[in-house]
């Protein structure tokens, strides 16, 4: 299993790019969002991979952060979800807001991903919301996770180029945030669903809420109404 790719960019096309890996070009397909972040032609790029096998087929798919690419690996084992159209919805929402959406069982936001209809919008929600907790929690251990290898690194000593801040969300109430209030909630005594669902509306209403302030809006979603 190819894990993580490193190296300079030879050349950018709509769905993919070709990085060369000391002499050897891997072709690697990537959504719209992750195309935006990379660097321009001979600049140095690094991605997280998944590797597509199949008879007569080999691709590789490339995201920016684990989280995506768990998210990925989810979406595709959804029927009627093949790589292209997991690449769309990721392209469309970006790994928080599958989460968000999946978690809200809001089927409307997916559908919003060039040829996702509302039946297969609807399956996503079904077969992944009891799932999306935890990969929501993965958002707490991903930054000492992005410092250990893969289990198969392809990579040159090149740096790493960093994502345009335009197009890059570092808000503190980002995954890392929502893991550690989906954490707490858990804590408290509350279920994975109704926690997921409860961090998810409130990182959408404050997205640069900070976790304190993130899991008292979550608490005020979930206290009794009336």
């Amino acid at each position: 299993m190819i894990g993580k790719i490193s190296g300079r960019i030879e050349y950018r096309a709509a769905d993919h790019v070709l990085i060369d890996v000391r002499g050897v070009g891997y072709v690697v397909y990537v959504s719209e969002r992750t195309m935006a972040t990379l660097p321009g032609q001979g600049e140095a790029a690094a991605l997280y991979t998944d590797l597509l096998v199949r008879e007569d087929l080999l691709q590789l798919f490339g995201f920016t952060t684990l989280v995506e690419k768990e998210w990925h690996r989810l979406l595709m084992s959804v029927q009627g979800i093949g790589a292209k159209a997991s690449l769309a919805i990721l392209g469309a929402l970006g790994a928080e807001g599958v989460g968000r959406a999946i978690s809200l069982g809001d089927a409307t936001a997916l559908k919003a991903a060039k040829g996702v209809g509302p039946k297969t919008a609807q399956r996503v929600v079904i077969e992944l919301k009891d799932k999306a907790p935890g990969v929501m929690a993965l958002g707490g251990t991903m930054a000492a996770a992005l410092g250990e290898a893969p289990a198969e690194v392809i990579e040159e000593d090149v740096p790493v180029a960093r994502a345009p801040k335009a197009v890059a969300k570092s808000g503190p109430s980002s995954a890392t945030a929502q893991a550690e209030a989906l954490s707490a909630l858990g804590n408290l005594g509350y279920g994975p669903g109704e926690a997921a669902a409860a961090v998810a509306e409130a990182a959408g209403e404050t997205p640069e809420a900070e976790t304190p302030a993130l899991i008292r809006a979550a608490l005020k979603l979930l206290a009794p109404k009336g």
